[in-house]
């Protein structure tokens, strides 16, 4: 199963859902093809996952911001013009050497909406929410192919209404000459969120 199905229904059945309900909405008159269309350029080019690696590609060149941003994510992604619903309490907990963080929200599925877009399907569903705080390196390296070594240590963090999780990736090496677009284009929705690494770039 990959991580994007459920034990319920496959990803292609979600998609074939919410396509029905969004032509039954737009048929029935609750939404417009222009209102679809907004929300979508919305969480395509105004906030998601690529403001995410905006932030976390400064932090790794800016040694000064990236500790505004582990001492107040929201505070230090306000400086760069991000936040807002979904983001108003924020905190960035730094993968390093001998830690590895993940999140989950394991009552529903809260999430920092500003800088890592809508949630995917399989960070909603309840066998992640459910597995991942039992048995975190078994569903990294099972569901993900991402295993961590026995030798880190794995601390899962639980987001909630009030407090929203994500992750500051590991910089890969042989990335110091890379300017700030090149190193925004390695950081990825999931490996803010703990369950992939940043590759580094191909040589």
């Amino acid at each position: 199963m990959a991580p994007t199905d459920t034990r319920l229904r496959t990803q292609a059945e979600i998609t074939a859902r919410v396509k029905a309900l969004e032509a039954m909405l737009i048929e029935k008159g609750v939404l417009t093809t222009a209102a679809v269309d907004r929300l979508a350029e919305i969480y395509e080019n105004e906030v998601g996952p690529q403001l995410g690696a905006k932030v976390v590609a400064r932090a790794w060149s800016d040694p000064d911001f990236k500790a505004r941003l582990l001492a107040d994510a929201t505070g230090a992604c306000a400086e760069m013009g991000i936040g807002g619903l979904q983001g108003e309490d924020m905190v960035v907990v730094e993968n390093t050497d001998t830690v590895h963080n993940v999140i989950v929200c394991t009552l529903c599925s809260c999430y920092p909406w500003p800088v890592l877009g809508l949630p995917p399907n399989w960070y909603k569903a309840p066998p992640f929410r459910a597995r991942i705080v039992r048995e975190p390196r078994k569903v990294l390296a099972e569901d993900f192919r991402f295993p961590i070594p026995d030798s880190v240590e794995i601390r899962v963090w639980d987001s909630s209404s009030e407090l929203r999780y994500w992750v500051l990736p590991r910089r890969p090496e042989g990335t110091d000459g890379l300017s700030a677009l090149a190193l925004e284009a390695l950081v990825t929705r999931d490996s803010m969120i703990g369950v992939a690494p940043v590759a580094a770039p191909a040589s």
